[in-house]
């Protein structure tokens, strides 16, 4: 297994925790996630999104997350516009695999409202691997990505073990890829990869949250034994706990009353505290052993701006003593 670690120059607030292995060395523990630069639920204009990928960067920011479905190619074409200009060896990207872009694909129902004109196609061969990775590269304008990872394959997990996750594990071996793992939603997926892969990394969405825990019962003490480096996404449960009067979704659907509830007793613990419930929500996730980083998904620089200082507030221990047993 890759041991690979985060530097310590960035975000010095925040790095006296325990650093995980299983990433390269140019990574910081806070990221940004292309899916809101691709479109989903609304329009990002291109030079928006672009001014996001700069003003990250320009906040010390250097992990980027991307995936060929995010816009369904936008998100890896936009971030990658970017990232081009940029020293190489000083950024990690990750993006993903098990979806192919196709012309004349069936059309299915979207949540990415500026989604390029290709639509997805679920692929987890291991010639679907090696051709997602290449077309991935075209779009982004890069000669490599850092970070392969296997996404949503719960409908196709016994292909994405057996033919995916192999495939990767050559182009691991290969030196194309500098580490390997899964990206999903569903923490017994996570599981299954632990258990029967030699994955470094994972990125595990919307169960390490102050909303959903689930994350925290088998997954990520696995992760922790095995020494599975997890990046946190999905930090506010797809929008909820940063927009909680709001219309804010959880879990990409329109948020129902227990839900809501919930957040409300989660904001008002918070605020006892004088800390606003989206500070928390971004650190949470690093309280726990085996997650290396969090990837915040944003649109705007101002969004970028607002993470950045959120992930570097001081969060006094009696709030978390609070949140733990709520």
């Amino acid at each position: 297994m890759s041991t690979f670690h985060f530097a310590i120059d960035i975000f010095p607030k925040i790095v006296d925790t325990k650093l995980a292995a299983g990433l390269p060395a140019a990574a910081t523990r806070l990221g940004i996630g292309g899916g809101p630069l691709g479109g989903l639920f609304r329009h990002v204009p291109e030079d928006e999104a672009i001014a996001t990928v700069e003003r990250a960067w320009d906040e010390g920011v250097r992990l980027f997350d991307v995936a060929p479905f995010y816009g369904h190619g936008r998100a890896e074409r936009l971030v990658g516009s970017v990232l081009r200009t940029k020293p190489r060896d000083s950024f990690v990207l990750s993006t993903k695999v098990g979806r192919l872009l196709r012309d004349g694909a069936a059309a299915a129902p979207s949540a990415f409202v500026d989604a390029d004109a290709r639509q997805p196609v679920f692929d987890y061969s291991g010639d679907g691997v090696r051709r997602s990775l290449e077309e991935s590269l075209g779009r982004l304008g890069l000669d490599r990505v850092d970070v392969a990872l296997i996404h949503d394959p719960e409908e196709h997990l016994d292909e994405a073990v057996e033919d995916a996750y192999p495939a990767l594990a050559e182009l691991r071996r290969e030196g194309v890829v500098s580490a390997i793992g899964v990206g999903t939603n569903h923490p017994s997926t996570l599981v299954r990869f632990a258990r029967e892969t030699d994955a470094d990394c994972a990125l595990l969405a919307n169960s390490v949250t102050l909303l959903d825990r689930s994350g925290l019962d088998e997954a990520l003490p696995l992760c922790a034994e095995y020494g599975i480096a997890v990046v946190a996404g999905g930090v506010f449960n797809s929008g909820i706990l940063a927009d909680p009067d709001g219309a804010g979704t959880y879990d990409y659907a329109p948020a129902g009353e227990d839900a809501r509830r919930r957040v409300q007793r989660l904001r008002a613990i918070c605020e006892r505290h004088g800390v606003p419930l989206a500070t928390a929500a971004v650190q949470f996730p690093l309280r726990q052993p085996a997650v290396a980083a969090v990837v915040v998904g944003v649109r705007t620089p101002a969004e970028v701006a607002a993470n950045v200082a959120a992930f570097a507030a001081t969060i006094p221990d009696e709030l978390w003593s609070d949140l733990d047993d709520d």
